[in-house]
């Protein structure tokens, strides 16, 4: 007489081979990857990588190398990831040189042309210079500005000069500096009331003695208890002299460019009324230009 034991037998032996497997796949014999793409790489491996790429950049200028590298991370927007990472290097404390190197490369990136970089009276700091003649066009947006409160004396309301959308790059500047030149406030820091500005910024433009703008240029930030540093350029869309610093509501800054120059104090949010009424917190805009 046959004996009937259920369906139980299969159930246990389905488990029990379940555990032999996974043991034998992450204990006894678990996966090796050899010779793998950096696309697989993990998050913070992927941003080691992609700085390393920078360093190399700055050394050998070779910016076809540069983006054959990073093509194996199969980023959707090399030029963006670039300048994410140097802004998130920056707000993380990493090294001025490491940042300093990714916003260089995030600028190449975005204008496709190899700069040469030329060392500043700074022995930290280098200068960017495109190799080529071609000149970049950004779109500007002006909104409208209705009765803004401004709390620096002389202070000027002006309408901002940021792009309403990215632009379509056709020609590249050549933003080089005079070296040793220290750069000077030009005119007075412009209160701008722009709805559109999600947060309270201090937007720097610094260009050269041409008028033309110049990215990685280190500008100091301080306040009471507290210091901060950015660099121009990290957002290309913008243009390649321009840097922000989103302001803290009731604190009191002043801002000067690290290779000395003339700072400027008291800037501090204000508030700006809009077409309907509205309340929101304005900006401030500065133009920094060597002599």
């Amino acid at each position: 007489m046959r004996e009937e034991r259920g369906p139980w037998y299969l159930l246990t032996g389905l488990i029990i081979g379940v555990i032999f497997g996974l043991v034998y796949a992450w204990r006894i014999s678990p996966v090796k990857y050899v010779d793998t793409s950096p696309a697989t790489l993990r998050q913070d491996f992927k941003d080691q990588y992609r700085a390393l790429i920078a360093a190399a950049f700055a050394a050998d200028n070779d910016l076809a190398r540069a983006q054959a590298r990073l093509n194996l991370i199969k980023d959707p927007n090399s030029a963006q990831a670039v300048a994410i990472q140097a802004q998130q290097a920056l707000a993380a404390g990493h090294p001025s040189a490491e940042a300093h190197a990714l916003g260089i490369l995030a600028v190449a990136l975005s204008q496709k042309a190899a700069p040469t970089l030329i060392p500043d009276a700074s022995p930290s700091a280098t200068i960017l210079a495109p190799t080529n003649t071609e000149t970049s066009a950004p779109l500007t947006a002006t909104p409208t500005l209705t009765n803004p409160t401004s709390t620096l004396t002389p202070s000027v309301v002006v309408s901002p000069t940021l792009p309403a959308s990215t632009p379509v790059i056709t020609s590249l500047p050549t933003p080089t500096s005079t070296s040793g030149a220290p750069f000077a406030l030009s005119g007075t820091a412009k209160l701008v009331c722009d709805s559109n500005l999600k947060r309270p910024l201090i937007m720097v433009d610094a260009k050269n003695s041409a008028g033309q703008p110049v990215a990685g240029v280190e500008i100091i930030v301080n306040w009471a208890g507290g210091e901060d540093h950015f660099f121009t350029g990290l957002k290309p869309e913008h243009g390649l002299g321009y840097g922000d610093y989103v302001m803290t509501p009731d604190v009191t800054y002043t801002v000067h460019i690290a290779d000395g120059g003339q700072p400027v104090p008291g800037l501090k949010t204000s508030q700006c009324t809009g077409s309907g009424g509205s309340q929101f917190l304005g900006s401030w805009s500065l133009v920094f230009v060597q002599p």
